[in-house]
């Protein structure tokens, strides 16, 4: 009995130890709670007076770009960053512009129907060296303002260079730049200024609006599309090996009567080896494509087009023909050296002596003493198969 009774007051301090625990976390739990409102109470009271107060002191710099990350931080100590990439890559937001200034920018950017284009300009000139060189040549001529109807020619002002494109490769000008102007008398008066001198160049200004002068292009010229003479195949390079000759005959579809296409393709898969012929019924069918922009793309590639070689055309036995005419000029052509070594009064011992003719001679038997390697073998001295005594010095060691 007195262990039954040992068991239930065990059973009773758990029950009590439990009970303890809950009652204090209960009590953490409302300590806490009244903490946190007691908190929130006085951090709403300080916002709504710093609210009150400093509200008018905040401001936004809405032009800044974007803050720096700690990792961007240390690869910027390290020198492992590129400051004007960053820039490009996170421009800052545009700024918030009145109307006033919406409409002066837009005026800016407007194209104007009067320009100038000037070339044959050093590849060190700037848009200030431009605007400075027109100024001073121009200094001397009367405004606009006070002009008359009859003058061609006014003074240009800064203000009256509206716009200036100055094209760059790399970080070089391209040699050339477009100028807009306010009317026709500015645009006369720039174009009078052609062929003086700036940065050492003579310049070259015309108007921006004319074409006259420049070399007119020929439709039927087909030396710029390909190397090759033109013929009605077409050559189709760098091909995907995916490729089909159904793909290919829906690419080339719209540009004429295709006759038969021939693709090259592996033995072993049957794929596209990256090139093909397309034969079409005329030549019109392959300068269409090389002049056509849709058929330059196929599968994500770029197409290679070239005229190909029209094997039709070919005259049975020219090659032969061409190689023995070039072989007749070469033989013409070394006839007056020979002619002129034989007139010349120096001998020369090359030619003055015809060349010995060489005899084949049979070997004679007698004169060959050397042995035969049978009977060399045949009376070698042969070696015994006998155990052979030592005939060295022993020496032994302690």
């Amino acid at each position: 009995m007195s262990d039954d009774k040992v068991k239930e007051v065990r059973k009773e301090t758990k029950k009590e130890k439990k009970e303890r625990k809950k009652e204090k976390k209960l009590k953490k739990e409302e300590k806490a709670d009244k903490e946190v409102n007691e908190d929130t109470n006085d951090s709403e009271e300080d916002d709504e007076e710093v609210s009150k107060e400093e509200q008018e002191q905040i401001e936004i710099d809405l032009n800044a770009g974007v803050p720096l990350s700690k990792k961007q931080q240390r690869l910027l100590k390290k020198g492992k960053l590129n400051l004007q990439r960053l820039a490009a890559k996170n421009p800052a937001p545009k700024p918030i512009l009145t109307k006033e200034e919406e409409e002066a920018e837009a005026k800016k950017l407007k194209k104007s129907p009067f320009g100038v284009w000037v070339g044959n300009l050093s590849f060190d000139t700037s848009k200030e060296d431009i605007v400075r060189f027109i100024m001073g040549k121009t200094n001397d001529f009367i405004s606009i303002n006070e002009s008359n109807e009859d003058d061609d020619k006014v003074k240009v002002e800064n203000i009256d260079i509206t716009r200036i494109n100055l094209p760059k490769k790399g970080t070089k000008i391209k040699g050339f730049a477009y100028l807009d102007l306010p009317s026709q008398k500015h645009v006369n008066t720039v174009v009078s200024l052609s062929e003086s001198i700036l940065n050492g160049r003579k310049l070259l200004i015309k108007n921006s609006n004319s074409f006259e002068g420049r070399p007119e292009k020929d439709q039927n010229d087909t030396a710029s599309l390909s190397k090759n003479p033109p013929s009605r195949i077409l050559f189709v390079g760098n091909l995907s090996f995916d490729t089909t000759q159904d793909l290919l005959e829906e690419h080339f579809r719209h540009c004429g009567d295709i006759v038969k296409i021939r693709m090259a393709t592996f033995e072993d898969s049957g794929k596209c080896k990256g090139f093909a012929f397309i034969d079409f019924k005329d030549e019109s069918g392959p300068t269409t494509a090389l002049k056509s922009k849709l058929a330059k793309k196929l599968i994500n590639r770029p197409l290679r087009l070239e005229y190909g070689e029209d094997r039709s055309k070919r005259v049975p036995g020219q090659r032969k023909r061409q190689a023995e005419e070039g072989f007749e000029d070469q033989i013409e052509d070394s006839a007056p050296r020979t002619i002129a070594k034989e007139r010349s009064s120096e001998p020369d011992h090359q030619y003055s002596q015809p060349p010995k003719k060489r005899v084949f001679r049979e070997p004679n038997p007698q004169n060959n003493k050397r042995m035969k390697s049978s009977v060399a073998l045949a009376t070698a001295q042969r070696a015994s198969a006998a155990i052979v005594p030592s005939s060295g010095k022993k020496t032994t060691f302690d």
